[in-house]
């Protein structure tokens, strides 16, 4: 159940975060639900790689680099997947920040209603 409702939070952060962020275009609710799998499949096969093997310049920028990692995740996923696409570099890095911000605030929002 747990899951369901975490792929539901995701799919329905990525609508909002592509209504409020220019440049960013969803096909429909089934695609935010595909683009949440394939999210969250590339953030936990490719992603991990990519942060060991830029961990000095992570280093050095102190964790911001990570911005730059996460911009090219969903540029990945857009290059995949029909129905959804992102304007560019900027907009893919501004996508994703919008979309941490949204999901962090509807997960934050579902634990306080559980209490």
């Amino acid at each position: 159940m747990k899951i369901l409702l975490t792929w539901l939070i995701s799919s329905l952060a990525i609508i909002i975060s592509a209504y409020i962020v220019p440049g960013v275009y969803i096909k429909g609710f089934f695609t935010a639900l595909i683009t949440s799998v394939i999210l969250g499949a590339i953030n936990a096969i490719i992603r991990p790689i990519l942060l060991f093997l830029t961990l000095p310049i992570n280093i050095l920028t102190l964790g911001l680099f990570t911005l730059v990692i996460n911009a090219l995740m969903v540029s990945l996923a857009a290059t995949i997947l029909p129905g959804f696409s992102v304007g560019g570099f900027w907009v893919a890095m501004f996508f994703s920040i919008i979309l941490s911000l949204v999901t962090w605030l509807m997960e934050g929002l579902i634990k306080e209603g559980r209490k």
